[in-house]
């Protein structure tokens, strides 16, 4: 078993052993998926030589296999270790990726289409299941508040290390054209195979030896565990009504600025751009001044998902009033940022929620069903978002802003039911000790 050498930085939280190299693995693999998923049809057209609705129905068809396996995932890193399955995948991807161009010529294939759909569904199942390993990898290798900022560090780096694959990718295509898509592709598979070399430097904790002997004397658990707790599955139905917030500026965004507002189409760009320098550069930030706010879990989750609301609300003003386009754009920017702020709060404060609220022996499915929920608002955004927007451009801001409120309000009902250990980032004897501590040392009043 690894040992855990715990350094403290500043702020007084735990060092996680490795952290560097698996922050950085993390922003080389973002990188990577920032070359492709912003250009995903068309980069796969250009290295397969298929069609676009071959390539979409492929991409589909393999996106849904992908959400099937995401619970053996979950068994996997239950039994082998988050740390193993989260190489095996790095290594998946890699592969997947050094084969995409090579789709139209393997002499297994009699054509390029079994090619690409074999290599498509192998990475796809790597891709759907790295959420919940990644998830997981993150309980394994921090405790406390350490989850927390990890959390927070991740999200600012997958947005940064996004940002900048489209950037480079923008860059290699004015310089060679589309066929610059097939050295994307490889350069994809390096940054993954990179990132697992990295990732793997990373030092697990070691497992509480009182859970570690408590878990011992129990029979295996499976899925049937996570379906009998009620608590946990409250917290993973608050999240599907959360993620639908996260689908909206994606999917219902542009079309409501296209259609609803009338707005042109370059506002859509400007506001991922708002909201991805914002998750970047602000994003550790606002997470450390939550954190040291001393705030319980559930309620900072529940700040964000009313952030959303507010967010939400506010389109929905703006849709009745519908200026302008010069306060337009101000009214959107000002919606963007209370957007992007409301995820701020909510991601770190969530992510480390479902982590802890897992039990350590069954945390990988715990997690995957808690990653379903993602998933779920994923596929269903679409199709929801544009049947409500035909029947009024405000109609889905209304269900979103329901859906936030509720989120919030289970979050809050849902905290007396879930392990302190899990609401509270530090033990709350611990925060109680450190609150009395300074008041000890404050001086006296002076006498009067």
């Amino acid at each position: 078993m690894a040992v855990f050498r715990s350094r403290t930085s500043k702020a007084g939280e735990a060092k996680v052993a490795g952290e560097r190299s698996l922050l950085l693995g993390i922003g080389v693999s973002a990188i990577g998926i920032g070359m492709y998923v912003p250009f995903s049809l068309v980069f796969f057209h250009h290295v397969t030589g298929l069609s676009f609705t071959l390539v979409g129905l492929v991409m589909t068809v393999t996106g849904v296999a992908g959400l099937a396996f995401m619970p053996l995932a979950g068994s996997a890193v239950d039994r082998f270790g988050a740390k193993r399955v989260n190489l095996v995948l790095y290594g998946i991807r890699a592969l997947g990726f050094a084969l995409y161009p090579f789709a139209t010529s393997l002499p297994a294939f009699a054509t390029s289409l079994p090619a690409f759909a074999a290599v498509a569904l192998v990475t796809a199942l790597a891709d759907r299941s790295f959420s919940v390993v990644q998830q997981s990898l993150i309980g394994e290798v921090a405790r406390g508040a350490a989850r927390d900022r990890l959390q927070a560090s991740t999200r600012a780096l997958q947005n940064a290390g996004m940002g900048a694959g489209a950037l480079l990718v923008s860059g290699v295509l004015a310089l060679w054209g589309t066929g610059g898509f097939t050295h994307t592709a490889w350069a994809n598979s390096l940054a993954f195979a990179l990132a697992g070399l990295l990732v793997s430097r990373v030092r697990p904790v070691p497992a509480d030896a009182e859970a570690a002997a408590t878990a011992a004397g129990r029979p295996a658990a499976g899925y049937r565990t996570v379906l009998r707790d009620r608590p946990f599955l409250g917290l993973t139905a608050a999240n599907f009504l959360t993620a639908l917030g996260y689908a909206a500026l994606s999917v219902l965004f542009p079309l409501y600025l296209s259609t609803w507002l009338a707005a042109p189409d370059s506002l859509t760009g400007a506001a991922f751009t708002l909201n991805t320098a914002l998750c970047a550069g602000i994003g550790v930030l606002v997470a450390g001044r939550v954190r040291r706010s001393g705030a319980r879990r559930t309620r900072s989750a529940a700040l964000g998902a009313l952030l959303f609301a507010a967010a939400f609300t506010g389109q929905i003003v703006l849709g009745t009033l519908r200026p302008g386009q010069g306060a337009t754009l101000a009214a959107l920017l000002v919606i963007v940022v209370v957007y992007t702020l409301g995820e701020l709060v909510h991601s770190p404060s969530g992510g480390a929620l479902s982590v802890s609220a897992a039990p350590e022996p069954v945390r990988g499915r715990y997690l995957a069903t808690y990653q379903l929920s993602y998933s779920l608002a994923t596929a269903l955004a679409p199709s929801l978002f544009t049947a409500l927007l035909a029947v009024d451009g405000r109609l889905p801001w209304a269900v979103l802003t329901v859906a936030a409120l509720g989120a919030a309000l289970a979050l809050l009902r849902l905290e007396r039911h879930l392990p302190a250990e899990a609401v509270h980032a530090e033990p709350p004897a611990a925060v109680a000790g450190a609150a009395s501590a300074a008041s000890d040392r404050r001086p006296a009043p002076a006498a009067a």
